[in-house]
């Protein structure tokens, strides 16, 4: 045999092989955001600024627009006789995201459908589920406990985690998802006792929205990874296909006709608030997306976590509703949770110190002082 089929060269030409894997950032990118060299987002170039101000226009985009989101939410479900048609709103929320995945695809120059049909049917179910019985709950719920509700989608991710692919996590995680718990009982049982319109049936709608919460951003990510999809068209087939499921559900159930017939006599309040509403939100996930791709998880959870905190103390703002402080006590409570959980995903990137450490770290310091006292 030739030496140039000896091991030697053959490991040389193996310095040459390489398999380009998207990351997860890559993948997950709006197409509103550019390549790192020229970051955009909604027009603006945000490689042009230097770090402090991409951050304030990446914080002030995620507050202005979500906020904006949560605003019109909580206004459209306020209007007397709304209630009832939270699907309808979600089924006029799919349009329209579906209409601005449309758009944003005929501006991008590759417009193939990359994902398979039949996994955008599953990312369309989950995606329904998700919007429609979170949208829903508010016909049972007061706004602040479904945004408290919303924070902890880490329960449901280790229980599935647990049970579905055999995980074992550590004490930061456990319990950080045991002060998630104890606060969201907290929060709920101060809902229950205050609030006049509470209902159980909201607590399990939105419990059933987090599920499939927890389950889209899985099957989304291995799917734009695998098939190497935009996200534009992730939103166009996945919400247009979820359109589908809706209307038919909405047609079976015969909820069409008295929805349309409501918002007909209010189109302004309904239709035009409900376009803005979609908007808002579908802008607000570009600045999240930048965000990530500039600072990274930690920056963003807590950038978002505090757009939730400030969405709770505007609801009670401009919204008449009643109040203990047990809603304070129990919101810290799900915010050192969400803290808890930060810093078990961290730790290790920032060579942050781990529960077991910090336990000895005092264990150390108290048995100094003792000797120094005995001394």
């Amino acid at each position: 045999m030739s030496d140039k089929f000896g091991p030697m060269n053959y490991n040389n030409a193996r310095k040459h092989l390489s398999i380009s894997i998207p990351s997860s950032s890559e993948v997950t990118m709006s197409p509103h955001i550019k390549s790192v060299e020229e970051l955009r987002v909604l027009g603006i170039n945000l490689s042009s600024f230097n770090t402090a101000t991409q951050f304030g226009i990446c914080t002030a985009g995620v507050f202005l627009f979500h906020l904006l989101y949560g605003y019109l939410q909580e206004l459209i479900f306020s209007m007397e006789g709304f209630k009832p048609f939270g699907w309808y709103l979600t089924l006029v929320q799919f349009g329209f995201y579906s209409l601005f995945g449309l758009v944003e695809l005929q501006l991008t120059q590759d417009k193939r459908r990359r994902i398979p049909g039949k996994t955008y049917m599953i990312i369309a179910f989950l995606t329904v589920g998700t919007m429609g019985l979170s949208n829903t709950s508010l016909g049972y719920l007061n706004y602040p406990t479904q945004v408290i509700f919303k924070c902890c989608k880490l329960i449901p991710v280790m229980i599935g985690g647990i049970f579905i692919q055999g995980k074992r996590y550590n004490l930061a995680d456990v319990s950080a998802a045991l002060c998630m718990s104890l606060g969201l009982i907290w929060f709920t049982l101060a809902d229950s006792k205050v609030a006049p319109n509470f209902n159980a049936t909201g607590v399990l709608l939105i419990s059933l929205a987090l599920c499939a919460d927890a389950a889209i951003g899985n099957v989304q990510e291995k799917a734009m990874k695998l098939h190497n999809g935009s996200s534009s068209e992730m939103v166009l087939y996945s919400y247009s296909i979820g359109f589908g499921y809706i209307l038919t559900g909405l047609f079976g159930v015969g909820g069409l006709g008295p929805a349309v017939a409501f918002c007909s006599q209010h189109p302004v309040t309904t239709y035009g608030y409900a376009f803005f509403f979609s908007l808002t939100g579908y802008f607000g996930i570009s600045f999240v997306l930048a965000l990530i791709k500039l600072f990274g998880a930690l920056v963003t959870v807590t950038v978002t976590t505090g757009r939730k905190a400030m969405t709770i103390i505007l609801s009670f703002m401009f919204f008449s509703k009643p109040f203990t402080f047990q809603y304070i006590w129990s919101g810290l409570l799900v915010l050192l949770g969400i803290f808890l959980n930060v810093y078990s995903k961290n730790k290790d990137k920032m060579k942050l110190p781990s529960l077991a450490d910090l336990r000895n770290m005092v264990l150390t310091g108290k048995k100094v002082r003792l000797l120094s006292q005995n001394v």
